[in-house]
């Protein structure tokens, strides 16, 4: 009784006229609850800071009014337990298409990337397959992830060089005879060619590398040359086909002659007769004996001199006046044959 007493004494002296269990519960009020909670929310890539009563994850999402389907996303699961500071990670499914040149699917995913989109719809893929998007992007919402089958193959080819046929002018040859100096022989070269095929469809050929094993030897055909048919064949040629003969190019004056001009014996000074395809120069710039290319008139041979063909002067021999006449006098170039 004495300490009863002692006590409630003790407690009228502090102030305190209720009974001491009130007066706890009074104290534990001004205390923070112990129900709130701080959480991480992770949604479409943006994560937000939020304080909550929630006692478990769903419970959470229902604060938020979101009800996690069954293609959702979330982790970890619904009825996971909420501690302080924990991160919820939410993805809701989005319907997206997956086509090929042959097929297509509609699914509803929440997967992070197109590549965990193909993953989780057992897609697999070959070495040279192309998806569109790219693997590492997101997942096209109400749009469509296109893959392009691809197969590629390497393969080695012997393939054979066509000799080159090469003319060259033999003044010895009659007009129109030809001669092979040589036959020429067919080369060969290694090429490694790639093939590739898309979606089954025309397969296209990419050539990787080359490497000639066996040189090709040209075919050399000798040719006779008349007089108009002949440089007409070679004229039309053009010098661009011939000029693996020349070795010197010089440009002169030329006029023109026929062997029945005035003081004209018809005989030139190599002991040749005068007329189409030779040539009258000055021996110092171009030796008698010579032979040459003039584009315009075509091959012939400096087997002439002329008092007045001194220098970057050269008289050409024509078989008839008229045609002398209608060369006339003109700039020429003057090709010496090897």
């Amino acid at each position: 009784m004495l300490a009863v007493s002692v006590l409630s004494a003790g407690f009228a002296f502090a102030g305190f006229f209720t009974h001491p269990s009130a007066a706890l519960a009074a104290t534990a009020k001004t205390q923070p609850s112990s129900m709130h909670r701080a959480v991480t929310f992770e949604s479409n890539g943006t994560a937000t800071e939020h304080a909550t009563d929630a006692t478990t994850v769903g419970a959470f999402l229902l604060e938020r009014n979101i009800v996690a389907g069954p293609h959702d996303y979330l982790a970890p699961s619904a009825d996971t337990p909420l501690s302080d500071g924990i991160t919820i990670v939410y993805r809701a499914a989005v319907p997206v298409t997956i086509a090929t040149a042959h097929d297509s699917v509609s699914v509803l995913s929440s997967a992070e990337d197109v590549g965990a989109l193909l993953e989780e719809q057992h897609v697999r893929l070959g070495s040279q397959d192309q998806v569109q998007p790219s693997l590492s992007d997101p997942v096209p919402t109400n749009g469509t992830v296109r893959i392009a089958r691809v197969v590629t193959w390497d393969r080695s080819e012997r393939r054979a060089i066509a000799p080159q046929t090469i003319h060259r002018i033999d003044f010895a040859l009659s007009p129109g005879s030809s001669r092979i100096i040589a036959a020429g022989s067919t080369g060969q070269r290694d090429v490694m060619v790639r093939f590739t095929q898309r979606d089954n469809g025309k397969i296209q050929r990419t050539i990787l590398a080359t490497h000639v094993t066996v040189k090709a030897h040209p075919r050399i055909v000798a040719e006779g040359v008349d007089e108009y048919d002949a440089f007409a064949r070679f004229e039309a040629r053009g010098i661009e086909k011939t000029s693996y003969i020349a070795q010197s190019a010089m440009q002169m004056v030329a006029t023109a002659y026929t062997a029945s001009c005035s003081g004209c014996s018809g005989v030139t000074a190599s002991g040749r007769h005068a007329g189409h395809g030779i040539v009258a120069v000055d021996p110092s710039v171009i030796p008698l004996g010579t032979r040459l290319y003039i584009p315009g008139y075509g091959f012939a041979v400096a087997g002439d001199t002329g008092g007045a063909i001194r220098g970057s002067r050269i008289d050409l021999g024509f078989n008839s006046e008229r045609d002398a006449m209608l060369f006339g006098r003109r700039p020429v170039t003057v090709y010496r044959l090897k």
